[in-house]
C-alpha cells in the first residue's frame, strides 16, 4: 500500500513554512536542468556573429543565470538559502535555430540545488530573450526541465523525458 503523499512546505495547521533540515545529513549535491530558446534567423545570425546591438548575448546570459543561480532563495519563497560551491551555464545551438541552455550547480549541504539549477536554466533563457526582442518578439522558451540530481536522501534522479544527447 503506498504512503499518502505529506506536503512538507505546509505544517500541521495547512500554513506554509521552510522545511526544518536541520536533522539531515549533510552530503555533496549536484543538479543539471536543461531548457530551449527558438528564435529567427535574423536573431540566431546575430547572436552568432556577435551583432546584437545590446553587446555579447550569451557571455550576458551566462552571467545573467549564475546569479539567479545565487538568489534562488530571494525568489522561491520556501528555498533555504544555499552555498553554491559551482554554477555553470553553457549554450549549445541545437539547430540554426534552436538555442539550448544547461545549468549545473553544485553545493555540500542539507538540501537540493535543483531550484538553484532551474533558475539559472530559466533566467540565462529570459536574458536571451530580453536582449533579442527587439529583432523577435516570437522567440519562445520550451521544455525547461531538471534533467538529474544527485545527493540527498532521494538519490539520484536521472529524468526519463529528457534524451540523452541533449
Amino acid at each position: 500500500m503506498n504512503k499518502p503523499l505529506q506536503f512538507t512546505h505546509i505544517n500541521e495547521q495547512g500554513k506554509a513554512r521552510m522545511v526544518d533540515i536541520s536533522e539531515k545529513e549533510t552530503s555533496a549535491r549536484v543538479a543539471t536542468a536543461y531548457g530551449e530558446i527558438h528564435m529567427n534567423k535574423v536573431v540566431a545570425d546575430g547572436i552568432k556573429n556577435q551583432t546584437i546591438k545590446k553587446g555579447e548575448v550569451l557571455q550576458v546570459a551566462r552571467v545573467a543565470g549564475i546569479m539567479a543561480a545565487k538568489k534562488t532563495f530571494e525568489l522561491i519563497p520556501l528555498c533555504h538559502v544555499l552555498a553554491l560551491s559551482k554554477c555553470e551555464v553553457e549554450f549549445n545551438w541545437k539547430t540554426d535555430q534552436l538555442l539550448s541552455v544547461h545549468c549545473v550547480t553544485k553545493t555540500i549541504g542539507q538540501t537540493g540545488v535543483e531550484m538553484e539549477a532551474l533558475m539559472g536554466a530559466n533566467i540565462a533563457l529570459l536574458t536571451i530573450y530580453d536582449m533579442c526582442k527587439a529583432l523577435d518578439r516570437e522567440m519562445k522558451i520550451t521544455n525547461v526541465c531538471l534533467v538529474e540530481k544527485s545527493g540527498g536522501k532521494s538519490g539520484h534522479f536521472i529524468s526519463t523525458n529528457h534524451l540523452p544527447h541533449e
